[in-house]
């Protein structure tokens, strides 16, 4: 069973930062394309972001175009999310998930069979 940790959410005021990272537990991330999903309270889960297994294709909600960016890092095995200049709108829990599959990359929640726990992103004065 594959394991996803993702860490780097809190509380933050609009206009702020932060890095939302997701780790693999006994498993390398090597072969598999990773998404970024949220969901806020009493709405649907919806996609983020995505990176392909090499990094060479990402792709990003028009929500969050401009402001933030995946990347991945195979020495640490791990994906992240840079979360520039936040908006109450941003808010949600957070969830990274993954799926073994080359030249791949999707905003779909479906097409993703591994997920984390998540974690909390909240934007606030």
């Amino acid at each position: 069973q594959l394991q996803l940790v993702e860490s780097g959410g809190g509380l933050v005021q609009p206009g702020g930062s932060l890095r939302l990272s997701c780790a693999a537990s006994g498993f390398t991330l090597d072969y598999y394309a990773i998404g970024w999903f949220r969901q806020a309270p009493g709405k649907e889960r919806e996609g983020v972001s995505c990176v392909s297994v090499t990094g060479g294709r990402t792709n990003y909600a028009d929500s969050v175009k401009g402001r933030f960016t995946i990347s991945r890092d195979k020495t640490k095995n791990m994906v992240f999310l840079q979360m520039n200049s936040l908006k109450p709108e941003d808010a949600a829990v957070y969830y990274c998930a993954a799926i073994k599959r080359s030249y791949f990359c999707s905003l779909d929640s479906a097409d993703f069979i591994s997920w984390g726990q998540g974690t909390q992103v909240t934007v606030s004065s």
